[in-house]
């Protein structure tokens, strides 16, 4: 088992590789002078069942395509097996025709990686299921639930309990996940209905639940321009919370987003590290990374071991 990594994620492949005490493969990949990706794989990968860690988050598409050299580099040095480990799995909004004549870039991303020589994938919490099928080779979906849901209890339950927490999906696509958390923690449940009149642009209708009184944890997959949940916190606060937190998989935290959070009344954001801090992130107040990076080694050397991923999670 080899471990090799990209540009846009190296702290997160770095931890990877301290957690199972392996060192990173010894390759070069960096830019002509005109941006074009070249790679060079410095050492013998030949019958090495190889992982290539590699988020295809911003800026997108310099990431993919670096993945995708990398993975022909890999593929034609002979490497036994190779996983790509996408732990955050950008175009994954596209995963429908969202009117006439639009793409489905998601399935297009897939065949992409699939063509380039990947034999597995291994990612974190997919934007929709779906997803998984759009691969026509193995595709581990990791859930970060047992992340996020292990600071909660530190943070809200221990200190608190849970009688008056609430867990929030912050729109009606997001319930399966609010759900899973809100069970493993006991607490209740509540739903924000909000209509979005185009794309990066949401305006809170409704909220269902009774959230008056209570400590309420929004719970996502994806923030991006944070105008969701920043518009979230203040429809609850509005209706009586007594606090506003959110809990978000991928913070893709793009454009001025997190001077948005820092300014509504969420009181913090927590992110994982499946996409690199950027330098706001670092100084910001509010918001605060978690590693999944044990999560994904852990699974990593299981694949490698040919035992059960799933039981991760039982």
């Amino acid at each position: 088992m080899k471990i090799l990594t990209g540009n846009s994620n190296r702290p997160l492949a770095e931890a990877i590789s301290a957690y199972l005490n392996l060192p990173l493969v010894n390759a070069s990949i960096r830019r002509f002078s005109d941006m074009e990706v070249f790679v060079e794989i410095q050492e013998n990968v030949r019958g090495e069942d190889i992982f290539i860690v590699q988020s295809t988050s911003f800026p997108a598409n310099d990431n993919l395509m670096e993945l995708l050299v990398t993975l022909d580099a890999l593929r034609r040095a002979s490497a036994r097996r190779i996983t790509a480990v996408i732990p955050y799995y950008g175009y994954a909004r596209q995963d429908r025709k969202s009117g006439s004549r639009t793409p489905i870039s998601a399935k297009l991303v897939a065949n992409l990686i699939t063509k380039a020589g990947a034999d597995r994938v291994l990612t974190v919490d997919l934007h929709a299921g779906q997803i998984q099928g759009f691969f026509d080779i193995p595709t581990d979906n990791l859930f970060a639930a047992g992340v996020l849901t292990k600071d909660i209890n530190e943070r809200f339950v221990a200190q608190g309990g849970n009688g008056d927490l609430v867990i929030v999906s912050p729109d009606v696509g997001g319930v399966v996940r609010a759900r899973a958390i809100a069970k493993r923690l006991d607490a209740e449940l509540a739903i924000i209905d909000k209509r979005r009149e185009r794309a990066g642009v949401s305006e809170v209708m409704n909220i269902i639940g009774d959230v008056g009184g209570k400590r309420c944890i929004l719970v996502d997959d994806i923030v991006d321009s944070a105008g969701t949940l920043c518009n979230a916190a203040v429809a609850l606060r509005e209706s009586g919370a007594t606090s506003v937190a959110a809990y978000v998989t991928h913070g893709v935290l793009s454009g001025g987003a997190v001077a948005r959070v820092s300014a509504s009344p969420l009181e913090s954001l927590v992110i994982t590290d499946s996409i690199q801090a950027t330098e706001a992130v670092r100084v910001s107040q509010t918001v605060r990374q978690l590693s999944i990076a044990p999560l994904l080694a852990e699974a990593m050397a299981r694949i490698s071991e040919e035992r059960s991923v799933s039981s991760l999670f039982d």
